[in-house]
This record gives structure tokens, sequence and C-alpha cells, in this order.
């Protein structure tokens, strides 16, 4: 992160530039690979209470999440899925790797985080294989709501699904896959066998989220962390308001903290 935010990340050399060569090593400015990182390291240390609530109701535009103790909670970058089973799908597909995975038990939730810099989801949905959207974020959802157990399977024992998210996090609002799955019967037609699902999570589950986002979360919840907590808080905002600098959506970098969602429940009460 002050490699690059010091202008020393460097440059491939000519025969790399020329792709004879390659360097596996080098940073891309343009990937969202290393913002990944960075949120996933901050995210492991900061004190979820007073973050996770605010973004997950802030990507679903809904009062879900509340503040408590996340027990259990596990914050996972590039976590690679299995193959979807092929019973399950008319085609043949590899694994899933998920950007940004968090997880906690109480109740049993599953986030699935797909972050985005430059480049951006399909803006349609393609029924490329066997009548069925094959997008990236369809993909997401039914990767999801299998590993989250919302598929009936003939096992020994049925677990109780998961609470599953999907949320999109990039410089800007307004994606159209997010739109069109934040309807379930949207969700339902592109899943092949969606027939042996046995319901949804709590709807909303598909959201999106940006940067700016992110920073107004940090910012305003600053005081509330330790002062280590802090040094952390104060270089990933500056991190993210430098790659929101190189964007074309500057006007997404925060200049005042509006009030964020904030619900307040007796600890052993369920979110909603």
């Amino acid at each position: 992160m002050l490699t690059e935010l010091h202008g020393k990340g460097g440059r491939v050399c000519k025969e790399a530039r020329k792709g004879n060569i390659r360097c596996p090593l080098i940073v891309r400015p343009t990937s969202e690979d290393v913002i990944t990182g960075h949120l996933a390291q901050a995210f492991r240390v900061l004190n979820p209470r007073w973050w996770l609530p605010d973004i997950l109701n802030i990507g679903l535009k809904s009062r879900r999440f509340r503040r408590q103790v996340f027990r259990g909670l596990q914050v996972e970058p590039w976590r690679n899925r299995p193959r979807y089973p092929r019973e399950l799908l008319p085609w043949a597909e590899g694994s899933t790797q998920v950007d940004l995975t968090i997880s906690f038990e109480n109740p049993p939730t599953t986030i699935y985080l797909e972050a985005k810099y430059l480049a951006d989801l399909s803006p349609h949905v393609t029924n490329g294989h066997a009548g069925f959207p094959s997008d990236q974020l369809s993909r997401n959802i039914r990767v999801g709501l299998l590993e989250c157990d919302w598929f009936r399977r003939e096992v020994p024992v049925i677990a109780q699904p998961r609470d599953f998210v999907l949320i999109l996090l990039a410089p800007s609002k307004g994606n159209e896959l997010v739109r069109y799955y934040s309807n379930t019967e949207n969700v339902r037609a592109a899943i092949p066998h969606s027939d042996k699902l046995l319901g949804f999570p709590r709807n909303p589950f598909v959201g999106e989220l940006t940067y700016g986002d992110v920073i107004r979360v940090l910012k305003r919840q600053r005081a509330r962390f330790t002062r280590p907590e802090k040094q952390v808080v104060n270089h990933l905002v500056e991190y993210l308001e430098f790659k929101l600098a190189k964007t074309g959506f500057i006007h997404e970098i925060p200049r005042c903290e509006p009030r964020l969602v904030n619900i307040t429940k007796p600890e052993g009460s369920n979110h909603g």
C-alpha cells in the first residue's frame, strides 16, 4: 500500500510490455486485488462491531444487521470454493474464487464481497449456457446458496441453512446486475434445478457498496476504535481515497460524514 501511495510501484520492462516475458510479482495499479488484500488485512484487525453492521446495512439498503459481538468472525480473501456439483448444472464449471468472504456464527452467516475497481461486471444477463445466465454475479449467488445449504440434498444430516449475503464492492453504485438479482424471482430463474432450493435467505441478500461508503463508515466510527486501530483506519482511508482519485468517480470521495444506519438491539436478539 505504501509503495503504491508513494509512487514506488515502478513499471514493467519493455519486454514484459510486449508480452515476451511475464513479471508475476509486479503489482498492477489497475487491479482490485491489491484493494481486496488491504481491506482483508484491515477488517481482520478492526473491531467488527463498529464497521460490519454499517457496511452491510448500507450495501443492502436495509436495517438487517445490528451491533453485536460477532462470534467466530472469519475474514478470508480469495477463498476457493469447490466445483459446482455436475448434477445441479447442465454444463461443466471450474472452481469459484470469492474475492472476500466474511463469516460469523451468531447467527450462522456467510457474506461474499465481489470487489471491482476499473473492470466491471457484465452489464447484461447472458444466456450462454442451456438458457441460463452465465454472468459472474449469478454464479456467485448460486455458489453461495450451495455453500450455505439452501439446496435440498441427499445427505444423512440436514444442516440448517446459513444466512447468506452477496455484495458488489465498486467505485460507484447502479450496477444493472445487482438491480436485476435483487428480485428473488430473477435469482430463481437464473439457477438450474431451482426446484431443489429450500427457499432464500432473508431478503434483501444482494446489494452493492462503494469505496466511498467504506470510507464514510470508517471516518464516522473512528473515535470508537483503539489507538492502534485508528492507525489502520487512517492508512486504509488514505489508500481508498487515493484509489478513487485515480478513477472517474472523484465525486465518490466523501467530503462529509452523513448519518449511517445504526441499529442497537439487546445482545441476545437476532439481527433483523
